[in-house]
């Protein structure tokens, strides 16, 4: 991530019909790595009894309650007012970009009008969020991937790293390492083939390219794509997962410490 992209304002508008309130500190240290949230909104009927629980989270992350009676059963309602504010801040050139937090595809259109006018336009939701809004942003985060997430339990596979395998790691870092080749195997073709293309597609004339455009590109042709979504907390390390068909290659930078990292796919 460029530091430019650090300094974006951006405006936090959020769905409250279509996100968990528990995960909302996740979310927002999420966005605070794209920029800083100069305006943060959240649209919901507060009437409602299932709204009790936001009250301390809106205090703690100073988010601005918007409400929104509805009109009819069963329709959100949210949706018409979070548009209209959206444009409003478009046109009031006070921010550079848009978080859009919501499972709805309603917000489709939405996106697709704030990056046609030059927006950053990041979402964020759940994995049963539509493919629709996903492509529609420049990039899509899944909530279930976040720092303290909420997960549902999922029933042990084949693929999973035996306990004793954990048990016998000297500290954290070992086992991280243990969980992540096994995750690795887990890895979807599609994706396999994703990194492949986009290697392929910008590699020198011996094949090496620079990670950091290749996550960049990975993102733009699919942005919800995340490391953390198979298990790694960063593009790198699972790259070096993949040894089976790529190699890795860590430089020298101008600055003492720091290495750059190239990838090629392995000659077969």
């Amino acid at each position: 991530m460029s530091q430019n992209t650090k300094e974006l304002k951006l405006a936090i508008l959020i769905d409250a019909d279509n996100v968990p309130y528990s995960n909302v500190k996740g979310m927002m240290e999420e966005i605070a790595k794209y920029g800083t949230p100069t305006t943060k909104r959240i649209y919901a009927d507060w009437t409602k009894p299932n709204a009790n629980g936001w009250k301390s989270v809106l205090l703690e992350h100073a988010i601005t309650p918007i409400q929104q009676y509805s009109y009819t059963v069963g329709k959100n309602s949210s949706d018409s007012a979070l548009i209209i504010d959206a444009m409003d801040l478009l046109y009031s050139d006070k921010v550079d970009g848009f978080c859009i937090v919501s499972s709805d595809s309603d917000f489709t259109r939405l996106a697709i009008r704030l990056r046609e006018s030059g927006m950053k336009v990041i979402g964020m939701g759940e994995k049963k969020t539509p493919n629709p809004f996903i492509v529609s942003c420049d990039r899509f985060i899944f909530i279930e991937v976040l720092e303290g997430a909420i997960k549902k339990k999922k029933p042990k596979t084949a693929t999973t790293a035996p306990a004793a395998d954990i048990k016998d790691a000297k500290d954290t870092k070992d086992t991280k390492k243990v969980v992540e080749k096994e995750v690795a195997v887990k890895i979807d073709n599609k994706t396999i083939e994703l990194i492949e293309d986009t290697i392929d597609a910008i590699g020198d004339d011996d094949g090496w390219a620079f990670l950091g455009d290749v996550g960049n590109l990975i993102v733009k042709k699919k942005p919800e794509f995340d490391p953390r979504s198979y298990g790694f907390s960063k593009l790198t390390p699972m790259l070096k997962s993949l040894t089976d068909i790529l190699e890795i290659d860590e430089r020298d930078s101008d600055k003492k410490g720091i290495k750059h990292v190239y990838v090629r796919l392995r000659y077969t």
